[in-house]
């Protein structure tokens, strides 16, 4: 019988489901973890703070389709990584954490005055899809195998397991089996029925104007290519929740990018067929409401979805599917292309060129803030001049605030799957390690980073991570020295007829609103990143290049105009989403 820790049996248990990296900072409290990594195929990569691992373990899951796994010691390095997942959570990212806890006797529960302790599964309980403590050596393999099972249950989300230090680092002989993945857990994805498909397939062809509308789903189930042949060969248009943002190429004529609202609102109104895919129609996409949908009086929706917990929560549906995307899409196709004479393509292309029209008129009107080329300059710049740079392949991220809104209405997104965010919850700061992730997921293209200066102070540490790692990252740090969103909204409630003609208050005006300078260029060079300064527009393009060319992590801390970026586009809208429609 073979003697080894139990830290060791869960690292031969992630080998076993092809798990290639763990994030997360090293503690002695699961030194027997850790330290067997390497010797299954796992390499461990430690960011500067346990938020980060949560991050990047739901970047690198969200770029590659697998788990990411993330790691934290028990007491301040759980409660360290807690913000991380409740963000992974909320985004619906396939994340497993596992964690030590205190010994075995002194614990769950507290025998009062335990050091470093603190309800480690009963808090993350509240946040996770699945959370539990391992009660002794034996039941490891057992649970990690139920937690394993729950990482591929239904929606993404947070599964974490959390085993005493006594456990994870104690050697006992033992005669764990370690089985393989389809004999404890789901490995072929849930497919639709015959009947299911016809059901749907009838509904499309007797559509007058039907419309796709693409959540997140499809980006974890990878099926971009499905999505677009099903889109292209019913001649529909393709709406997409925030969190699905560029699932298809945003050039082509059957997309219609979140960044038109009012042409997504136009295409949701005229659409007498919805197809939903892997989205929960949440608040971002107004609940699926009237105003802003068609009444379900005269829109009938087919959901497809992982989990059912959804179907027709908040828009009835007519045809309900549990079936993985991909699957779905394929299947679907393949129907479709057989009936494809039925298809009224002619009419549906028309539709389509109408909304093409809308979009390049839209287009035109955003793009005349390029024109300013005035310094410090305006922040439409940022995001065009990188979108003319880095390769179609490169992930980009785009961290929250008014940095991110800028981002997205100037960035076009061509290759699907390449846009990271936290679009279901706004998380400042987050994309300083999402970025860490991306580009440990896809190493052979650069990483490009937009993120405000306020929201870059939360995790600036990382940039050394990213030098110690050899991570090509390059962050464009836009800043204005305010909480520019927060600001805007204070102006309004305090002096809003001063606010409208003068544009911005002064200090003394505002609450806290203002910042003062972190030069972000000298701060990464300072952690042997490549540093960049730029105000003028027309030296941004070369700043870029340089960064790039350094072949390392690389900062550029770019000097925007205050007022004009405090002035985003699109602020109407997104203060709109959050009243309640007044439709049914």
């Amino acid at each position: 019988m073979p003697e080894m820790s139990g830290g060791e049996i869960i690292a031969r248990m992630l080998g076993k489901e092809k798990v290639e990296k763990v994030f997360g900072i090293i503690d002695g409290t699961y030194f027997g973890f850790y330290s067997s990594l390497e010797k299954n195929g796992i390499d461990l990569i430690t960011p500067r703070h346990e938020t980060s691992a949560a991050h990047m373990a739901g970047a690198y899951a969200r770029v590659t389709g697998k788990v990411g796994v993330c790691m934290a010691s028990n007491g301040p390095g759980v409660a360290n990584i807690l913000p991380g997942l409740v963000v992974e959570e909320a985004e619906g990212n396939r994340v497993l954490v596992i964690t030590s806890a205190r010994r075995t006797g002194i614990m769950y529960p507290d025998r009062g005055g335990t050091y470093q302790c603190f309800d480690q599964t009963g808090v993350i309980s509240k946040l996770a899809k699945w959370s539990a403590a391992v009660p002794s050596f034996e039941r490891i393999p057992e649970m990690m195998r139920k937690a394993l099972r729950k990482c591929y249950e239904g929606r993404p989300g947070v599964v974490h397991l959390d085993i005493p230090e006594n456990l994870i680092n104690s050697k006992m002989k033992t005669e764990a089996a370690f089985w393989d993945p389809h004999q404890y857990r789901l490995v072929d994805p849930v497919s639709p029925s015959d009947e299911q498909l016809n059901n749907v397939v009838n509904m499309l062809l007797e559509a007058e104007t039907p419309m796709i509308h693409a959540g997140s789903g499809v980006i974890h189930a990878q099926a971009y290519e499905e999505l677009e042949l099903v889109a292209d060969l019913l001649s529909t248009p393709v709406t997409t929740s925030w969190a699905a943002r560029g699932v298809m190429n945003e050039n082509s004529d059957l997309t219609v990018p979140m960044v038109h609202i009012e042409l997504n609102n136009k295409v949701r109104n005229e659409a007498d067929v919805v197809l939903v895919l892997g989205s929960r129609l949440g608040e971002t996409d107004w609940w699926g409401k009237a105003p802003y949908w068609r009444h379900p009086s005269k829109q009938k929706m087919i959901q497809v979805d992982i989990d059912p917990a959804i179907m027709g929560a908040n828009k009835p549906a007519d045809i309900t599917v549990q079936a993985d995307i991909k699957v779905f899409l394929t299947q679907l196709y393949k129907k479709l292309f057989e009936r494809r004479n039925a298809i009224p393509v002619e009419f549906r292309q028309e539709k389509l060129k109408g909304y093409t029209e809308e979009k390049r008129a839209h287009r035109q009107k955003l793009d005349q803030e390029l024109e300013d080329l005035s310094a410090p300059m305006n922040s439409s710049h940022v995001a065009n001049t990188c979108q003319k740079l880095f390769p179609e392949e490169s992930v980009v991220v785009v961290d929250g605030g008014n940095a991110a809104i800028w981002a997205n209405f100037y960035y076009k997104f061509v290759k699907p799957g390449k846009v990271l965010s936290t679009y279901k919850f706004g998380m400042l700061g987050a994309g300083v390690a999402q970025a860490l992730g991306a580009a440990v997921a896809n190493p052979d293209y650069p990483v490009c980073c937009i993120i405000g200066d306020g929201a870059m102070g939360f995790q600036p540490q990382e940039i050394e991570t990213a030098v110690r790692n050899n991570l090509k990252i390059v962050y464009l740090v836009v800043c204005d020295k305010q909480w520019g969103m927060v600001k805007m909204n204070q102006q309004f409630a305090l002096k809003p007829l001063k606010t409208l003609v003068k544009k911005s208050l002064s200090r003394e005006e505002t609450i806290n609103a203002d910042l003062e300078e972190i030069e972000f260029d000298k701060l990464a060079e300072s952690m042997g990143a490549h540093g960049e300064r730029v105000s003028d527009p027309m030296e941004l393009e070369e700043a870029i290049q340089r960064s790039m060319d350094s072949g390392k992590c690389a900062v550029i801390h770019v000097d925007v105009n205050p007022v004009k970026h405090m002035w985003a586009p699109g602020l109407k809208y997104f203060k709109d989403m959050h009243a309640e429609p007044k439709g049914k």
